[in-house]
C-alpha cells in the first residue's frame, strides 16, 4: 500500500500561480458553482498527490480529507495505476461499443458479477455515477413496458438523498439546495423521509422511528398505487445529504415492502461500493439485503479514471425474456460506455484492493477512525459525529440539547474547511456540516493528525462565530 513519493505529475512547476487562478476565473465553470458571484474567486488549486495527501499550487501538502469525492480509495499517485492506464492507452485507447468490445470491458463485466450478491451478474458500463443512475432507471421504465405495464413508472426516492445530475438522477435526489432555480421530472418521482436517526421526534424511539418510516413507505406506495410504482431507489446511507446512516432493519424492512407489490430495488452504491465500508459491496454484507440492481461508480477506478454502471439481478432480464417480445432492445448507451482505458483502469484497482488487503484494512481501522471523530463532540458546536467504516459527517448546531440550526448554518461548513486548509486538511463542507472519506489506505496515525486538525479547525471557527456575535456556547 506504499504510493508513489510526491511530486507528482502536476503542471510545469514554473507555470505561474496567479496565472492559473486567474484562467480559473475568468473561463472556468465548476459543480455547483454560485453564477451570481462568478469569477470573483477560486477554489484551492491542487497540482500534486501522494497518499492520503494532495499539494496545492503554493506548495502546501493537505491531507485528503474527503478522499477526492469519496473516490481515491488506493491514495493519490499510485505507480502502478498509472502504468496500467498507459500500457491500456498504447494497446487500446478507444473502441466502439455499438459494434466491438474490449479484452478489459469483458473481463471487468466478469470480475464485477463475481463480487456482486446474489444473481446480479449482468453488468451494464457508464461514464460515472449520474449516468449509472440514470441507466439503470431507464433500464426500469424499458422492463415494465416489456411487460405490458407503461403505467408503472413512479419512482420513490428518499429526501436528502443524492443520486446524480442527469436530469433524472437529479430528479431522484432529495436535497433541497441542491432544487433551486433547476427543473425535476416533479410528475415521476415523489419523495420520502431521509432515515436519520439524530433527526427523528423528541420521545420516540429508534425502534418506533423505524416503523414509522416503513409505515410512510407503505402509506405512500398505497396513496399512488402498486401499480404505478416501478422502483424504489435508495443509497445504504445516505452520502452526499450529510452520512445518515438508517435504523438497523431498515434496508430489510423496505425491500420486503418493495417485494410485496413488485417494486423494483435500486441499491445505490456510487459511494459505499468497493471498499469504503470495508466490503466490494455493501447492500449484502453491510445491510443483509439483495436489491434487484446495484449501481456504482468512483471507488470502482479510485478515481483514476471516470467509470460506473449497474449490476442487475439474472431474475429481472428473465422477466424481460419471458414477457415473449422478440425487439426489446436497451436503447441507451455512451460513446465512452466500456472505455477500455477506464476498465483497465478498474481490474488494476480491485487487483490492488484485493492484493494489498485494503478491505480487512479499512474493517480493521475504522473503529478507531469512527471513535476519534467522535471524541468531536465534547466540543459544544457539534451536534452529532456519525458514520460507518471509513465515511463520515460531523454536524455542527447551535445548540446540542435543542439541536437548533445556527442562523448562519450555510456557511459554518466553509469556515472549518477555510481553518483546516491553512492547518494542513481539506474537509468536505456541506452547509452545517463536515464530511470526511479519507484513501482507504490511511494508517491510525495518519487519522490522529486528521483528527487533531480538524479540532484545530472547529474551535477556529468557534471562536470567529463567537466574536461576531453569531454564536455562544449554551
Amino acid at each position: 500500500m506504499t504510493p508513489m513519493d510526491q511530486p507528482g505529475l502536476g503542471h510545469n512547476q514554473t507555470d505561474d500561480v496567479d496565472a492559473i487562478e486567474a484562467a480559473a476565473k475568468s473561463h472556468l465553470i465548476q459543480p455547483w458553482e454560485g453564477i451570481s458571484n462568478l469569477g470573483d474567486s477560486v477554489r484551492t488549486v491542487v497540482e500534486t498527490g501522494g497518499g492520503i495527501y494532495v499539494t496545492d499550487a503554493h506548495g502546501n501538502k493537505l491531507i485528503d480529507g474527503p478522499g477526492g469525492m469519496w473516490c481515491v480509495q488506493i491514495g493519490h499517485g499510485n505507480r502502478e495505476m498509472a502504468d496500467a492506464i498507459a500500457d491500456q492507452v498504447m494497446a487500446l485507447p478507444y473502441n466502439s461499443p455499438w459494434n466491438t468490445t474490449s479484452t478489459p470491458a469483458a473481463k471487468l463485466a466478469e470480475k464485477i458479477a463475481e463480487l456482486t450478491p446474489g444473481d446480479l451478474n449482468r453488468i451494464f458500463f457508464t461514464t460515472g455515477g449520474s449516468t449509472a443512475v440514470d441507466s439503470a432507471l431507464r433500464f426500469v421504465h424499458m422492463f415494465n413496458n416489456a411487460l405490458g405495464r407503461p403505467e408503472k413508472k413512479q419512482v420513490i426516492a428518499r429526501k436528502k438523498g443524492y443520486h446524480g445530475s442527469t436530469y433524472l438522477s437529479a430528479s431522484c435526489s432529495g436535497k433541497e439546495r441542491d432544487k433551486t432555480f433547476f427543473d425535476f421530472a416533479e410528475d415521476l418521482v415523489t419523495h420520502i423521509s431521509a432515515p436519520s436517526p439524530y433527526h427523528r421526534p423528541d420521545g420516540m424511539t429508534v425502534e418506533a422511528y423505524l416503523d414509522f418510516l416503513i409505515d410512510e413507505l407503505e402509506q405512500t406506495i398505497q396513496s399512488i398505487g402498486p401499480d404505478k410504482i416501478a422502483v424504489f431507489i435508495a443509497e445504504p446511507i445516505l452520502a452526499s445529504g450529510g452520512v445518515f446512516i438508517p435504523p438497523k432493519g431498515y434496508h430489510q424492512r423496505t425491500l420486503e415492502v418493495c417485494r410485496k407489490h413488485d417494486i423494483l430495488y435500486i441499491s445505490d452504491e456510487v459511494v459505499t461500493a468497493f471498499g469504503r465500508l470495508g466490503h466490494w459491496f455493501a447492500s449484502e454484507d453491510e445491510f443483509g439485503i439483495t436489491p434487484d440492481i446495484i449501481t456504482f461508480a468512483k471507488g470502482v477506478t479510485s478515481g483514476y479514471q471516470p467509470l460506473g454502471g449497474f449490476a442487475i439481478s439474472e431474475a429481472v432480464i428473465d422477466r424481460i425474456k419471458d414477457a415473449g417480445h422478440d425487439a426489446v432492445t436497451y436503447s441507451n448507451g455512451y460513446t465512452y460506455s466500456g472505455h477500455p482505458v477506464c476498465c483497465a483502469a478498474a481490474l488494476k484497482n480491485i487487483e490492488i484492493i484485493a492484493r494489498d488487503g485494503i478491505l480487512e484494512h479499512v474493517r480493521e481501522i475504522a473503529p478507531y477512525f469512527q471513535a476519534r471523530l467522535k471524541e468531536l463532540e465534547d466540543l459544544p458546536i457539534v451536534g452529532e459525529v456519525r458514520g460507518v467504516g471509513l465515511m463520515a459527517s460531523l454536524e455542527c448546531v447551535a445548540n446540542q440539547d435543542t439541536k437548533a440550526s445556527l442562523e448562519m448554518d450555510r456557511d459554518v461548513g466553509n469556515r472549518i474547511d477555510a481553518h483546516c486548509q491553512e492547518l494542513g486538511l481539506i474537509v468536505r463542507p456541506l452547509v452545517n456540516m463536515c464530511v470526511m472519506s479519507p484513501p482507504l489506505i490511511i494508517t491510525r496515525a495518519e487519522i490522529d493528525t486528521m483528527v487533531d486538525i480538524l479540532r484545530k479547525g472547529i474551535e477556529a471557527t468557534m471562536r470567529d462565530l463567537e466574536a461576531e456575535g453569531i454564536w455562544k456556547p449554551a
